[in-house]
């Protein structure tokens, strides 16, 4: 099956199995809804920094809590939902790509396919829930960086706002995200449940979150290349390609950074330790 946008036939993903919850969904009232909520992820983001700010506050000269067993379920629920939207994604992905081309799947939105247009919703309003992360961290009076809570924030803020916007490039970072999250939330909940995980793992990780931002970044030159100097049809307004890369930018060195404080800056002290270790025997 077509559909004929203004400019270009598409062609319709094929799904192996679609539920009629599926083909029922109306995206132009999920998108209207977000339009008219706009200020919810702003509220969301005001309580969440006031609670996590002054949950540390008040953990401050208490035991800490231990809730492993909370944490396997929320990690694992987290990860099987992330699972969910990788696999519910990629086949409209795959058919943008192999029928229509790159310069298609960053021009033209997915809002034709309703199971595509169904799970980047919801993907968009699961930015939400996934503030509970921080919570486990503060509870357990585990460190909490400024990574952490900027990348909450900021992520939430952006995809409620790409949803409103609607563009083609954000399938990418819907596709890409949700994958690196699939792995990441099994990470959690296998290291919850005193799984001994190599520490290569957590590399490999890090190292799929540094490329998503090498990635989103290229994406939006493409966007910005095809709208503004190439100037075909491209639905990306300016200020979104402006937010855009100085959030994957911004994103770029703090995982750099966070990639090089934790997986090599240990090693360093350790081998000092181990040079004054010897040095005392000797």
């Amino acid at each position: 099956m077509d559909v004929q946008l203004d400019y270009v036939h598409i062609t319709q993903p094929n799904y192996f199995y679609v539920t009629n919850f599926e083909k029922n969904f109306n995206y132009k009232n999920g998108h209207e809804w977000m339009q008219n909520n706009h200020i919810i992820p702003f509220y969301c983001c005001a309580l969440y920094l006031v609670l996590i700010f002054g949950g540390r506050h008040y953990m401050s000269n208490r035991p800490k809590f231990e809730l492993r067993g909370l944490l396997v379920i929320w990690s694992g629920s987290l990860a099987i939902l992330s699972i969910i939207f990788f696999v519910r994604t990629l086949p409209e992905v795959y058919n943008i790509l192999s029928n229509h081309g790159f310069y298609h799947s960053i021009c033209t939105a997915s809002t034709y396919d309703p199971v595509n247009s169904l799970w980047s919703w919801l993907f968009c309003l699961s930015k939400v829930p996934e503030l509970g992360d921080t919570f486990f961290i503060v509870l357990r009076k585990q460190p909490l960086i400024f990574l952490h809570w900027y990348h909450h924030v900021t992520v939430l803020l952006y995809t409620w706002y790409s949803c409103i916007e609607i563009s083609g490039y954000s399938r990418w970072f819907t596709i890409v995200n949700s994958f690196i999250h699939s792995w990441m939330y099994s990470y959690y909940a296998l290291k919850a449940m005193r799984f001994k995980l190599p520490k290569w793992l957590a590399m490999t990780i890090t190292t799929l979150q540094i490329a998503q931002m090498f990635w989103g970044i290229f994406v939006t030159i493409s966007a910005y290349y095809y709208a503004y100097i190439a100037q075909v049809q491209c639905n990306v307004p300016v200020k979104n390609l402006i937010f855009t890369t100085l959030m994957y930018l911004s994103y770029l060195i703090l995982f750099i950074n966070f990639f090089k404080r934790t997986y090599f800056s240990n090693k360093r002290v350790n081998k000092k330790k181990e040079k004054e270790s010897r040095t005392k025997t000797e």
